[in-house]
């Protein structure tokens, strides 16, 4: 019986420690990774999504293609992202601090980037 209720309160404790570790940030997120290269361009990111069927949010994203990753709005609704340009480009890859150019503008516009579609049945 004590074996049975240390492990249930083990487990209750690992379960509060990765919630807290692990805050779910918006459904749907507000911010996404993307990969930008030196010269400013975005690059494909590979992004891995949560085990779990009730938080869809993406938990690991990489650049396996090289560039620096970085934290960028996702467009809200009725926004579109920039259309991609060399002047662009160049604004993003000043804007970029501490990788991050959440809250940056283009233009008066958010650089913001659309927000990603996950597969069908996954």
């Amino acid at each position: 019986m004590r074996i049975s209720t240390a492990l249930l309160g083990l487990a209750v404790g690992v379960f509060a420690g990765a919630a807290a570790a692990q805050p779910v940030t918006g459904n749907p997120p507000s911010t996404a990774v993307i990969c930008v290269d030196v010269a400013g361009r975005t690059l494909p990111v590979r992004c891995r999504a949560d085990a779990s069927r009730i938080n869809q949010s993406y938990d690991i994203c990489q650049c396996l293609s090289g560039g620096q990753r970085v934290m960028a709005s996702v467009c809200p609704d009725g926004v579109s992202p920039p259309a991609d340009s060399a002047a662009l480009e160049r604004a993003r890859l000043a804007a970029i601090r501490h990788g991050s150019i959440v809250g940056a503008t283009f233009r008066g516009q958010p650089m913001c980037v659309a927000p990603r579609q996950r597969p069908a049945g996954g």
